[in-house]
């Protein structure tokens, strides 16, 4: 008697297949799964996940595979992880700005409700959890340095302002960020304001 001939793995299953591999709590988009079939079977089959309670639909085209905690529950993502899956959907660069960028090179200890990305895409805000995400759409200038220390100290710097840019946090700037890195900022000195240029300097020379 002939064997069974093995069925083909449902889309489901291959979806969830990946998001295994990728591990609890990555964010994702539809894009993410062409490979595996069309368009509108992949977003069929994501729909299907979420009633199903394997996965969860943050906002509009964005799901997300969440870690489980024994207690709490779901977890909500990092909120960086979300924009990061609107901005590789959307092709569009980011840039964290405000309270955001200062707070993420530790010149400030709080953490800030809501994070702003300066994108050259289209602005969108996104509500995760208790987290707002607004992109908001700037101009080329500003974009320029993103994805670069110098695009994140200015954003950092802007929203501290010049007084408060203090010895004690360039002294930290100098302790926590490598060397090669920050002598890189004299070559985007002419996309900083004046009174960034001395500081700038004074990161990229010193040698601690």
């Amino acid at each position: 008697m002939a064997g069974r001939q093995k069925l083909p793995e449902s889309l489901d299953a291959r979806i969830l297949a990946a998001l295994r591999r990728r591990g609890r709590g990555c964010v994702v988009v539809p894009s993410d799964f062409l490979n595996l079939g069309n368009r509108r079977a992949v977003d069929v089959a994501l729909h299907r996940l979420v009633r199903a309670g394997s996965i969860r639909r943050l906002a509009r085209g964005v799901y997300d595979y969440p870690k489980e905690h024994p207690q709490l529950g779901s977890l909500s993502p990092p909120p960086e992880a979300v924009a990061r899956a609107i901005a590789g959907r959307d092709r569009v660069r980011l840039q964290p700005a405000g309270a955001y960028a200062a707070n993420t090179l530790g010149l400030t200890e709080q953490v800030p409700a809501k994070l702003v990305f300066l994108t050259d895409g289209p602005s969108r805000t996104v509500i995760v959890g208790g987290t707002t995400i607004q992109l908001r759409r700037t101009t080329p200038r500003n974009m320029e340095p993103s994805g670069r220390l110098s695009g994140l100290l200015i954003q950092a710097f802007r929203e501290l302002g010049h007084d408060h840019v203090t010895p004690e946090r360039l002294t930290h700037l100098k302790r926590t960020l490598p060397a090669a890195e920050r002598r890189k900022l004299l070559d985007d000195l002419r996309l900083a304001p004046t009174w960034m240029h001395p500081i700038f300097r004074e990161l990229a020379a010193a040698r601690t």
